[in-house]
């Protein structure tokens, strides 16, 4: 949400005074909270952001047919990913994209394709763990089920069951002792797989049956699906001056949140039509396995896109050649803010706090594709916007993680800095960020895309 002389972009995209600056203030934090309990999958999230861009005037442009050269907002959705870019009036075949790009998937427990399952008069559900979860997080919570199926006409249905349907219940401690001194040790095959009833028959197909059911469909209808697990406790403000957001998911849809409302607000400025730039927003799946799909940012789906969208403007190899060269991304992603129990674990000289505003990831073996002049583009996209910003590098006893920046950067040879907001849990089913932090980080992505 932005001040009160500037509506939120993303509930009212009116235009803006030329030139000045955009401002989101804690009503974007809110409304990130809007955002993260309207996308319990990446499906879901891309066609949140699809929603809000659309109310800023974008369209969505289909792969199978011919672009034209139009100037204005576009979008394209590819399963769980979304690419969105704007062509000012300005714009030339060969200009430069500045580029924000964010991931929409979480590490969760996605359905198995025979899911009906169970054991001793319980009916449960056999489960696949995607990426890296925190498992114990996941136990003793009560889960929904959300995701999408796909229909015998070809046709797709977003699904969404947000209430108490499953559990993975932990064993009790009188039965394990040993947790005590040796700390919980879970069987992601024996001890992961949630319970949704009672009964001892199973019967193939009752899940995707009752699925079906909730969506108004036959069980006959529904040929494949890709669903998952998701906690059905709402975010919310966390600690004594509300300064904290508790919340699922956060890793990495703060991103995709702020990254959509920058678009927005950018696009729907006064003087939109002069931007330098080309501003582009890309949402990919997959980055918690990856990245390595037709939807990941490993993928073909971005470059495709930019491609497309120089040659649809009359342009040539060379302009498409010029154009990435001068082309920036900011690729954002959650990172670790300094853990007050675990400070050893931190590098001794960077410790990211909560609400000190959006951080640079630096690592020099290439996890994080920032280097120097990177930073120089940052810390200019930061001072223009008003906010502050930290650095953030591993412990150097400790591996480094790494996200979509380093791939971006490789696959289609574009400066990419790696950015972010520290939080933490990170991968728990519920993570902790600061409440500021999540606006300030939006408003450093409006300057840069501002140019």
């Amino acid at each position: 949400m932005s001040t009160p002389a500037r509506p939120s972009p993303a509930a009212a995209p009116a235009k803006t005074a030329a030139r000045a600056p955009l401002v989101f203030d804690r009503g974007h934090s809110e409304d990130l909270m809007t955002f993260l309990a309207a996308s319990p999958s990446p499906y879901h999230a891309v066609a949140t952001a699809a929603e809000r861009l659309e109310k800023a005037g974008f369209r969505q442009v289909e792969e199978t047919e011919a672009w034209d050269g139009s100037t204005g907002g576009k979008y394209v959705l590819r399963g769980g990913a979304i690419v969105a870019w704007y062509v000012p009036e300005s714009a030339t075949p060969h200009t430069p994209f500045r580029i924000v790009g964010a991931h929409t998937d979480s590490p969760n427990l996605r359905v198995k394709p025979r899911p009906d399952s169970g054991a001793h008069g319980w009916r449960q559900v056999a489960v696949e763990i995607y990426g890296g979860p925190l498992l114990n997080s996941w136990l003793d919570r009560d889960l929904g089920l959300a995701g999408r199926l796909s229909l015998r006409d070809g046709s797709t249905r977003l699904v969404n069951i947000d209430r108490a349907l499953l559990r993975v219940p932990q064993l009790a401690i009188h039965m394990d002792r040993g947790v005590v001194a040796d700390g919980l040790k879970l069987d992601k095959q024996k001890h992961m797989q949630p319970i949704w009833g009672l009964g001892d028959d199973v019967t193939d197909g009752d899940l995707i049956r009752y699925v079906a059911e909730e969506e108004g469909l036959a069980p006959g209808d529904v040929t494949g699906w890709d669903l998952m697990t998701h906690p059905v406790e709402a975010p919310s403000f966390l600690g004594r001056d509300r300064d904290l957001i508790a919340g699922p998911r956060m890793d990495n849809l703060l991103s995709v949140h702020a990254c959509t409302a920058a678009l927005a607000a950018v696009s729907t400025a006064d003087d939109a039509g002069s931007l330098p730039y080309i501003p582009v927003l890309a949402a990919f799946d997959h980055e918690e396995n990856g990245s390595q799909s037709d939807t990941g940012a490993d993928g073909p789906l971005l470059g495709s896109v930019l491609e497309r969208s120089v040659f649809s403007r009359g342009g040539s190899y060379e302009d498409r050649a010029r154009a990435f060269a001068g082309t920036v991304c900011l690729s954002s992603d959650t990172g670790h803010a300094v853990h007050p129990n675990y400070a050893e674990r931190h590098d001794p000289t960077h410790h990211p706090r909560a609400n000190g505003g959006p951080i640079l990831k630096v690592n020099v073996n290439n996890r994080y594709a920032t280097d120097g002049a990177g930073r120089a583009v940052f810390a200019a996209a930061c001072e223009k916007a008003g906010v502050p910003f930290q650095s953030f590098v591993s412990n150097n006893s400790m591996p480094c993680g790494t996200t979509i920046g380093p791939i971006t950067a490789a696959r289609h040879g574009i400066k990419t800095v790696d950015i972010g907001v520290a939080i933490l849990s990170m991968h728990s089913v519920r993570e902790l960020c600061g409440a500021d932090d999540p606006h300030m980080l939006a408003n450093a992505l409006v300057a840069f895309l501002e140019g």
